[in-house]
């Protein structure tokens, strides 16, 4: 099992959407944090078998930080 940090955004009327920057393209959305997560992960896996098939692979150079201003 991988573990994908997924960037998650309060949607402007109503629920959540998220994206995994690890994985181009990767999107899901969900009217509670719970439906989002559950989305996010059939999305992510959705997204990895469309890579496996294709003969590509996540990005791995990527680094997440927070930064304070």
């Amino acid at each position: 099992m991988e573990t994908y940090a997924v960037l998650v955004h309060e949607a402007p009327k109503s629920g959540y959407w998220a994206e995994v920057p690890a994985l181009p393209g990767c999107y899901s959305q969900g009217e509670s944090i719970d439906e989002l997560m559950v989305n996010v992960r059939e999305a992510i896996a959705g997204v990895l078998e469309v890579m496996k098939e294709q003969g590509t692979h996540p990005e791995s150079n990527l680094l997440i930080v927070e930064v304070a201003v």
